[in-house]
């Protein structure tokens, strides 16, 4: 039987684990005590279409049937629930409207956008556009379906395995971790913005990763509104990115759409990114925020092009990456699994072989 090790149980990691189950056997290994605390659990648990560059775009597009009918034991509540993207244009921003409608925006009337969103600031946009598609993504049943399935096809997910070496042996890749160690012909590294640091422990060239801080923070529903009603708005953000504002846990979940770099870890919010969330929120309604309830940030990695880097290290086989999602991990994670898999496994399925120009062609594992 096969053996795959997969380094990382975030989402992408989880992902990647349920589809090699199929194969052989899976061991997941986190370092954490629990998986997914990092980038996973501080998702704004959006799913879109029209977010990222177009091998993003992609595979999301290729996770949409998964997540919209899950297989069976997947999970009982629906993953995705439709919510749709209110995109604000202030006045001479022509060039990003025409950007946003290429890229499957629809056109709506300033007053469809008032019906949808009562708090909007008279005169902040002279037009908009509707991102109908777009939807609330249930990230912890996503990740704990992945993580079970692994399980149920016989696999393991093994926590407090901070990995501590990686040494190529006959047949494949011994793993040292903090729990045990692990012999297999096939590791996935899907470790986040710690990937390029576990290729380092192998003697694999990195990809070249910068890890991104996203600060979020979350306020009450405005007074004066029903919680309900509030829960039923679009996210609203506007066409140059710079903030959004998302309903969430019974108020607003408000973010700059910061992209600050830091160091792998664990980072803290900072403060005046939450008060430039605040801020381009109260410009863009007639609500004027008096409390934050919670606040946060987690970290997207990326290289410099933003593509994912899916495929096997070249020079070292049986290495293999599934990195630099940037914050897209959440919404391409079954198509982004599946072509991992596919990979290692045998080729590609053609619809997903063109999702990123980054991939690095892999010798099949015999799976008969």
């Amino acid at each position: 039987m096969n053996e795959f090790v997969v380094i990382g149980g975030g989402i992408a990691g989880a992902s990647a684990g349920y589809f090699l189950a199929q194969h052989g056997r899976v061991t997941v290994l986190e370092g954490e005590p629990i998986p997914g605390i990092h980038a996973t659990g501080r998702s704004a648990a959006w799913f879109s279409e029209y977010y990222g560059g177009p091998e993003v775009r992609a595979l999301t597009a290729a996770s949409r049937d998964f997540y919209e009918t899950p297989p069976p034991g997947f999970g009982d509540a629906p993953l995705l629930s439709p919510r749709g993207a209110l995109v604000l244009v202030p006045p001479g921003a022509d060039e990003e409207f025409d950007q946003a409608v290429a890229e499957g925006a629809v056109e709506v009337s300033t007053a469809e956008s008032q019906a949808m969103c009562p708090v909007l600031r008279p005169g902040y946009h002279d037009r908009a556009l509707l991102r109908p598609r777009a939807c609330d993504l249930d990230v912890a049943a996503a990740h704990q379906g992945f993580l079970a399935g692994i399980r149920r096809r016989g696999g393991r997910v093994v926590t407090g395995a901070q990995v501590r070496a990686i040494e190529r042996v006959p047949g494949g890749w011994r793993v040292e971790t903090a729990a045990d160690d692990f012999t297999t012909p096939y590791v996935v590294n899907a470790a986040g913005a710690w990937a390029d640091e576990v290729a380092d422990l192998a003697g694999i060239a990195p990809i070249g990763l910068r890890s991104l801080r996203r600060t979020a923070a979350l306020v009450p529903a405005p007074a004066g509104h029903d919680a309900a009603a509030v829960a039923s708005w679009p996210m609203v953000t506007d066409v140059a990115g710079t903030f959004y504002a998302k309903p969430e846990s019974g108020g607003l979940l408000l973010s700059p759409a910061d992209a600050t770099p830091m160091p792998p870890g664990d980072p803290r919010p900072d403060d005046l990114d939450v008060a430039l969330a605040i801020a381009r929120f109260e410009e863009a309604t007639t609500i004027k925020v008096t409390r934050i309830t919670h606040r946060w940030a987690g970290l997207r990695s990326s290289v410099a092009h933003d593509v994912p880097i899916i495929g096997e290290a070249p020079d070292d086989p049986g290495f293999f990456w599934l990195a630099a999602l940037s914050g897209y991990g959440i919404q391409v994670a079954p198509a982004a699994g599946q072509l991992l898999s596919a990979l290692v496994t045998g080729a590609p399925p053609r619809e997903l072989a063109a999702c990123a120009p980054a991939l690095v062609p892999a010798s099949p594992v015999r799976t008969s």
